[in-house]
């Protein structure tokens, strides 16, 4: 497959799976809400992570567009700034993570040397960085209505669904491993 295709498979892949991700959040989780587009459990933060860590660049991309589609279309059609805002800020914060994860562990394609504590630590920063940014870009609109609770609720919600979908893809990678060098009876 040409570098191209490559590059326009994964990012339209990772806008297809952050709103597939979405939409699974809004079927299981949402008496999870705490606000509009803050839940105590909220999965695509978990691929927000995933894509930037495993497609770095064009998983970003794919990030930024499916947050354009998603905040433009969904959580804040009437409001152009804020859906541009939170677009640029939910795709920088995993992407900066990323740029630490190759930075602190020599982070490699295939996540082969993340190991669960590594992930853990990488989890929660994101889960911190994301809120943080977005509250700052709130506090400097004014919005700071419920500031302290929504930070913490974000906190605790990026933390919940990134770690589900980290270790839930960690674990089927492991499984697929283990039954790929298993022994043909």
């Amino acid at each position: 497959m040409s570098s191209l295709r490559l590059h326009f498979w994964s990012i339209a892949g990772t806008v297809v799976v952050f709103i597939l991700s979405l939409w699974l959040n809004e079927v299981i989780f949402t008496h999870s809400e705490f606000v509009r587009g803050v839940n105590w459990i909220y999965l695509p933060s978990g691929v927000r992570l995933l894509s930037t860590l495993l497609l770095g660049g064009d998983g970003a991309i794919g990030l930024l567009i499916a947050s354009l589609l998603v905040n433009f279309f969904y959580f804040f059609p009437h409001d152009p700034v804020r859906s541009i805002a939170g677009a640029i800020i939910s795709t920088v914060a995993p992407y900066a993570v990323y740029r630490l994860a190759i930075e602190w562990y020599g982070l490699r394609a295939s996540l082969t040397n993340l190991t669960p504590k590594r992930l853990l630590l990488l989890a929660i920063a994101y889960s911190v960085a994301n809120p943080l940014l977005l509250h700052v870009w709130f506090f400097l609109q004014g919005n700071t209505h419920n500031f302290g609770e929504r930070l913490l609720v974000m906190i605790v919600g990026d933390l919940a669904g990134a770690l589900i979908v980290l270790y839930v893809v960690k674990g089927a990678i492991s499984l697929l491993r283990v039954r790929h060098s298993a022994p043909i009876n």
